[in-house]
């Protein structure tokens, strides 16, 4: 299974959307003029306005332009990715019991279909959901690579993961020497989130992958252990792979050619609504150039109830 950000907005569409994340965003001494941006394309897409801040920061500089402008604007796209994880802390459910107990039973029915997990979300619900072992189906458990003291061990002989989050998320972080996770420690008031936010005051940021295209995202990838080992692993899987609220979006085509050289046969991949939207039918478009020649089979989004009954 890889998961899109349609797993989280099953949860709730109007937490875990752009257009949220950017009115709750806050960019400091440049709130004025990053935001004016977002305006003028018309867009409340991160990746999309950072994509545009670093192209016109090139041909600028290609044209010999203002090198203090230059900068300026290179400057602004660091301060797009920190507002960015800052906004998703922020507007992030604070403990896993804001999610009810018939939401997790549901979740967890629908996770333990799959050997293999791979997100591309940074938020905690299917950590929560996979982690929620007093909800049935007891029986599923799955191992996330991660070993006491909450440290990612990958070559260690007990260690089988089954879970990878292949664009960083917000319990997990690099201290420069090993990865590591926060982890709930059953303080009602100190849940990962708070944890995560003591760390953003002394500005140690969440390991996650937010550039805005592809090649950047494979480069960035490629220079952290955890996240290069989880991506690795997707060129070695075989048989079907559901694919569940994921666009297709360009910005993601890293993920996509790796899986395009494994031995999957078969994507079935899930659609929301009426196919023929125009936001659908790039879906799909994408989906058939992405994955070819593999086989690519559509399934209703709705035919699937992950965190309520349809």
């Amino acid at each position: 299974m890889l998961l899109g950000n349609g797993f989280s907005q099953a949860w709730n569409y109007e937490v875990f959307n752009y257009k949220y994340l950017f009115e709750k965003a806050n960019f400091g001494v440049r709130n004025e003029a990053i935001k004016s941006i977002f305006n003028k394309f018309e867009t409340y897409d991160f990746e999309t306005v950072m994509l545009n801040m670093l192209a016109s920061a090139d041909v600028l500089e290609a044209y010999g332009g203002d090198q203090a402008l230059i900068q300026q604007i290179r400057g602004d796209t660091e301060v797009l990715k920190e507002s960015l994880i800052q906004a998703i802390t922020d507007c992030h459910p604070n403990l896993p019991n804001h999610v009810t107990g018939e939401e997790y039973e549901l979740a967890r029915h629908f996770l333990h279909e799959f050997k293999n997990i791979f997100t591309l979300n940074y938020d905690l619900l299917m950590y929560w959901a996979r982690n929620k072992f007093d909800i049935e189906p007891k029986a599923f458990k799955t191992d996330d690579g991660f070993r006491w003291p909450e440290t990612w061990t990958p070559y260690r002989e007990d260690v089988n993961q089954q879970v990878f989050f292949l664009h960083g998320a917000l319990h997990l972080y690099d201290t420069g020497n090993v990865i590591k996770k926060h982890a709930y420690n059953n303080d009602a008031e100190r849940g990962i989130v708070e944890q995560v936010r003591a760390n953003l005051r002394e500005n140690k940021f969440p390991l996650f992958v937010s550039e805005p295209t592809y090649f950047k995202k494979a480069e960035k990838i490629k220079h952290n252990p955890y996240l290069d080992y989880c991506f690795r692993q997707l060129q070695y899987l075989k048989g079907a792979m559901f694919i569940y609220g994921h666009s297709f979006d360009e910005s993601d085509k890293h993920i996509f050619d790796e899986l395009k050289i494994s031995g999957i046969e078969r994507f079935y991949i899930s659609i929301f609504g009426d196919e023929n939207t125009a936001q659908n039918q790039r879906t799909i478009a994408n989906a058939g150039a992405f994955l070819a020649p593999k086989e690519v089979v559509l399934f209703s989004a709705k035919s699937t109830p992950i965190w309520r009954v349809a």
